[in-house]
C-alpha cells in the first residue's frame, strides 16, 4: 500500500526493458521490429503522467557497447515506443541511456548516479527525495536507494522483495497494477478532501 503523497512535484524514474516492453533474456532490443510494449503499459503511463509532474526513463543500453547496435538504432527505437506512448494519451519527458559496458562500471550505468545527476541538471526541478525509481531489476533498486528515491520493483519474485527489503519500499506484478493503484489512492485521496 503506497501512502505517499505523491504531487506534480513529483518525479518519476522508469527503467525500460522488463517495465514497459518485454525483456529478452538471450539478446537485447536491437531494432523498433524487436521492441515488444508489455499489456496496457502504453494507457498505464498516461495514468502516471497525470499524477508525476516529470516523468523520464534511465535505461542500461550496452548493446551499443559492445558493437550490436548504434546510438542511431537506439533512437529509432525509442522514437517509435514514444508515439506509441503519445498516442495513448501519455508522454515521457526524456529519455536516458547508458551505452557503457557493464564491466567498465561507467559512472552513467546504473545503479550509479550519473543518469539521476544529469536527469537534475535537465531539470533543476527535480527533488531526488520526492522521486520514484520503477525497475524489475535489484540494480535498479540500487540506483533508486542511492539518490534517496522511493522504489518499486516490478515483478512476481517475492523471495527477491523478502530478501532485499532495505532496497525495496513496494512491489507490484506489473506497471499496470502500479498505475491503476496510484491512481486508485488519488481518487480517495481527492474523495477526502
Amino acid at each position: 500500500m503506497i501512502t505517499l503523497p505523491i504531487s506534480p512535484e513529483w518525479t518519476l524514474f522508469l527503467d525500460r526493458d522488463g517495465v514497459i516492453n518485454q525483456r529478452f533474456m538471450d539478446h537485447y532490443v536491437l531494432k523498433a521490429e524487436d521492441f515488444v510494449f508489455l499489456p496496457g503499459v502504453c494507457e498505464s503511463i498516461a495514468k502516471l503522467a497525470e499524477i508525476f509532474g516529470t516523468v523520464l526513463i534511465v535505461t542500461n543500453q550496452q548493446g551499443i557497447g559492445k558493437g550490436l547496435m548504434t546510438s542511431d538504432d537506439l533512437n529509432d527505437i525509442h522514437q517509435m515506443m514514444l508515439a506509441q506512448i503519445k498516442l495513448s494519451g501519455g508522454r515521457i519527458d526524456k529519455i536516458y541511456y547508458c551505452p557503457g559496458l557493464k564491466e567498465h562500471h561507467p559512472f552513467c550505468r546504473k545503479p550509479s548516479p550519473g543518469m539521476a545527476l544529469q536527469a537534475r541538471k535537465d531539470f533543476p526541478h527535480i527533488r531526488f527525495k520526492k522521486s520514484v525509481m520503477v525497475g524489475d531489476t535489484l540494480s535498479d533498486m540500487q540506483f533508486g536507494k542511492n539518490m534517496g528515491m522511493k522504489t518499486v520493483l516490478i515483478g512476481s519474485d517475492r523471495d527477491l522483495v523478502k530478501a532485499n527489503d532495505r532496497l525495496i519500499d513496494y512491489f507490484f506484478p506489473s506497471l499496470v497494477d502500479f498505475a491503476n493503484h496510484l491512481q486508485k489512492m488519488q481518487r480517495n485521496s481527492s474523495k477526502i478532501q
